[in-house]
């Protein structure tokens, strides 16, 4: 896939942040907000937007709306230990994972699939470092050991996962029918010449 114009390239950037701030503020969800799509948002980002600096910027507007929820809203500060830090790699996993296969997608359903894939590898290891990092560095478990870990792995990581996966196949579906319904439009187009 090419990369985007800069004015779509800006568009959607404002619209990643946009839904970025409107579900990362209300982190698990309940029944008048969305989950959080802040690993998808990552990998979406790697894919369509590509440039360091965004990444950059996703990155800081994490923490401030991290921050906005703790400080402002009094959401709990219960996951904010130094295994905070741990976040950068684990959004850089679904970023760059995007990035890699941004020139791989293209438009078919076979492409499609493999983004799904990608996707589904990059979602699975950067909940491993996020929550093993939590675990394993946060100084929330007393005294943590392996069989505890793969449990509470076990209990969060697929939520985690689905949550991402349900809005980039939700993504990539849009993406498939934008680019068909452009080509049907250029084939018309060409037609009438």
């Amino acid at each position: 896939m090419p990369p985007l114009s800069k004015p779509a390239n800006l568009g959607l950037f404002a619209a990643f942040a946009a839904f970025m701030v409107a579900t990362r503020f209300h982190h698990f969800g309940d029944a008048l907000h969305l989950p959080d799509a802040s690993m998808a948002i990552f990998l979406l980002g790697g894919l369509y937007l590509r440039q360091h600096w965004q990444f950059a910027a996703f990155i800081g507007l994490a923490v401030v709306v991290d921050w906005a929820a703790i400080e402002l809203a009094g959401a709990s500060d219960f996951c904010v230990t130094p295994a905070y830090s741990f976040l950068l790699p684990a959004y850089a996993v679904l970023w760059y994972a995007g990035r890699l296969y941004a020139p791989r997608l293209q438009v078919g359903w076979l492409s499609m699939l493999g983004g799904f894939g990608v996707a589904l590898l990059a979602a699975s290891l950067s909940f491993l470092i996020s929550n093993g990092a939590f675990y394993w560095l946060g100084g929330r478990y007393a005294d943590p050991h392996f069989a505890e870990y793969v449990a509470r792995l076990w209990q969060w990581g697929p939520l985690f996962v689905r949550t991402t996966m349900t809005y980039v196949a939700v993504a990539l579906v849009v993406h498939a029918l934008v680019a068909y319904a452009s080509r049907g439009r250029h084939l018309a187009d060409a037609g009438r010449s």
